[in-house]
């Protein structure tokens, strides 16, 4: 049974599955590579989702201030074990829900366009497309998404 948990990114099982992804992208971005790697690094991320089946960690996910409103999505990863299996959307999920917890009223983040089981995954948890933001402006290669968090009401 998938169990999520939250952590930091001081997490082993975090660690061994970024440099996983690190691996697959470094092979999908080409020459492109070098300019988004220096905007992921993981040594300071507070809020972090790691999937685990058992003792398997299969997927990854974190999230990082933008702004005071505004939550970035980082290093969303399922391990090849793990595809096909709906662990990235929990993960999604959870991300939003913790966002939400930290009074963010939306997610943004930025993806290659290459990558298009991504880009459905973020289509189908409701991201809209914007126009690329931060470092990512004059990068054709990025598409960027947001999405409107659920507010708590008091009533």
């Amino acid at each position: 049974m998938l169990q999520l948990q939250r952590t930091t990114s001081e997490n082993p099982a975090f660690v061994k599955l970024v440099k996983q992804l690190d691996v697959y992208v470094t092979a999908m971005d080409g020459e492109d590579h070098a300019f988004y790697a220096q905007y992921n690094h993981i040594d300071k991320i507070k809020h972090v989702v790691v999937a685990y089946d058992g003792e398997t960690a299969l997927g990854c996910g974190a999230i990082k201030k933008f702004d005071t409103a505004t939550m970035e999505v980082k290093r969303m990863y399922t391990a090849p074990e793990g595809r096909g299996q709906g662990i990235a959307s929990k993960i999604l999920h959870e991300l939003e829900r913790w966002a939400t917890e930290l009074s963010c009223e939306h997610c943004i983040l930025e993806t290659g366009r290459q990558y298009e089981n991504a880009i459905r995954l973020y289509i189908k948890a409701g991201y809209t497309e914007i126009e690329n933001y931060g470092q990512y402006v004059n990068m054709t290669s990025s598409i960027c998404f947001a999405k409107q968090l659920r507010t708590q009401t008091t009533t």
